[in-house]
Order: structure tokens, then sequence, then C-alpha cells
């Protein structure tokens, strides 16, 4: 059965291929069916090749466990990459945007715009179905292995499939409506452009949160403390820590137990308290417990 890393690595190289002859059969139907708006979704689909390069040489780093220098593993390499993603994201978004503008500040100052052929529409149609196919793939392998920077490149793909549709839409009428509406064209680039970027801003925010050391969502604290309080033998908890690293779980806690029992008994409790996290977020979680003698007033510290 293949790896996490196997399976993240084949569905990169997969989008890896079908972005090379998407951003080829763009930039040229672009070109040769005078289109900007197609242009533009070609230099987009360019930036789809760093980002699967960045998710190829990320995933693989991630997927090291722990040595001397990085005692939970790796898995910070990926949400780096993940950020990377969408920057670059953020980043053509912007350019998009912004050449769209440029071009209808020059139509509307008395620049004829030329009217994009049938080659432009037909590589916009192509490119819709190429890469939703794209993102449906991509995201279920992602949901599978659980890997946020494969994620992150399947939602690379579905604003890929937004901008061709938009580039779609605006190529049409500016092919099917007559020269007054040619800055449907840029327009559409422009529209295209904020989806784009509302992409990158929700892909990139979970990640500056995990970088800046974030604690875990509040329902997910709720829960740890409901597993740590129902293991026999605890009698209350505080100082609870969480974190992510990478798609790994950092829990830290102090658990109260009675004063009288032994330290082979207090260890065995732990252990089982690591157990049950384990088997409810993922065998590579790491856990740090400390047990310490409940106070006489038994009241909690959170």
């Amino acid at each position: 059965m293949a790896t996490r890393l196997q399976k993240a690595q084949q569905v990169t190289w997969i989008g890896f291929l079908v972005n090379f002859l998407l951003v080829v059969s763009k930039l040229f139907a672009g070109f040769v069916g005078k289109s900007a708006a197609m242009i533009a979704d070609g230099v987009h689909s360019l930036s789809d090749f760093i980002t699967d390069i960045i998710v190829l040489v990320f995933m693989r780093v991630s997927d090291k466990g722990s040595d001397s220098d990085h005692r939970y593993g790796h898995g910070k390499y990926e949400t780096f990459s993940t950020l990377l993603i969408s920057t670059f994201l953020l980043a053509v978004g912007i350019g998009i945007c912004w050449r769209g503008i440029q071009t209808i500040a020059e139509s509307l100052a008395g620049r004829q715009l030329g009217q994009p052929s049938i080659v432009a529409l037909l590589a916009a149609f192509v490119s819709i179905l190429a890469k939703e196919g794209l993102y449906r793939y991509t995201a279920r392998v992602g949901e599978s292995i659980k890997s946020q920077a494969v994620l992150a490149n399947a939602w690379h793909h579905r604003s890929d499939a937004l901008s061709s549709v938009g580039t779609f839409l605006g190529i049409s009428g500016a092919i099917f409506l007559g020269s007054n509406w040619r800055l449907l064209d840029p327009l559409a680039s422009v529209v295209v452009s904020f989806f784009i970027m509302k992409v990158a801003i929700q892909l990139g925010k979970p990640t500056v949160q995990e970088l800046l050391e974030s604690a875990l969502p509040e329902t997910v604290e709720k829960d740890i403390l409901q597993l740590v309080h129902q293991t026999p033998g605890v009698r209350s908890s505080h100082k609870l820590k969480t974190r992510r690293v990478g798609n790994v779980y950092a829990i830290d806690i102090h658990v109260q137990l009675d004063r009288d029992i032994s330290l082979v008994k207090s260890h065995d409790i732990a252990s089982e308290i690591e157990k049950r996290l384990r088997d409810r977020y993922g065998p590579d979680t790491h856990i740090g417990i400390h047990t310490e003698p409940i106070h006489e007033e038994g009241t909690d510290k959170q």
C-alpha cells in the first residue's frame, strides 16, 4: 500500500503534468486568440508549477521523523509550504487584478480592444474541465492523508478553475456581444482575481496561526480535557497547552492524582492517558504529561 508521502507525490506529479499542458495551451491561445483574460489565466496556471514544486520538495522533508535538530519532527515544513502556496496565490491574484484594471482604464481612455477568438474560448473550456477534475482528485487525496499542503494545492487547482470560468464568460461576451462588450474580457480577469485572493487568505490564515503557536480550537481542547478526566484515577487537571506541528497535535497537561498512590500507579495512569489521546488524535501525537498530587482543597487550576 502506498505511503502518505507516495500518495502526496503521485497526486502532485499528475497535477504538475496537467499544469504543463495547460500553461502551454493557455498562453498559446491567449496570444493567438488575442485575449488578455486568457493570458492572465495562463500566468495563473504557470504559478501552479511553483506550488507543485513546493509541495514535492516540502512534503518529502516534512515526512521525516524527529532528529537531533527537530525533536518534534519536521511537520512545520509542510505548514510553511502551505503558507508559501497561499502567498503565491495572493501575489497572482493581485497581479491579475492590477493588469485587468490597467486594461480597463486604457479602454475607457479610448483604446480599442481586440476581439478574442474561438481558440481562446475553447482553451478556457478545456481548462475548466481539467482543473475542476484535478481539484476533486487532489482534495480527495489530501483529505485521505490529512495533508495541509496537498489540500492547499487542491484549492489552487480550484482557483484556477474559477479563473477559467470567469475567463470563459468574459471571452464569450467579448466575442458574441459585439465590440462594445469587449471590455468584458479584462473585466472577467479582475472579478476572478478577487476569488483567487479570497482563497489565498483562507489558506494562509490558519498556517500563520500555527507558525505563531496558536492553541488548538476550543472544541478540541474541551475534547482533550474530557478524555483526560474520564481516565480512571485522574482527579483533576490544569495547565493544558496545545498547538499544531504540521498535521500532528502537541499536547502538554498537568494531571492531579490521589496523594497516596504509588509511582508505578501514577505511571500507569499517565500511560493510559497517552493511549487514549493517541487513539483519538493519531499515533504521532506529541504528548507531555506531568503527574502531581491533588491539592487538599481539590480545586482545578486552568
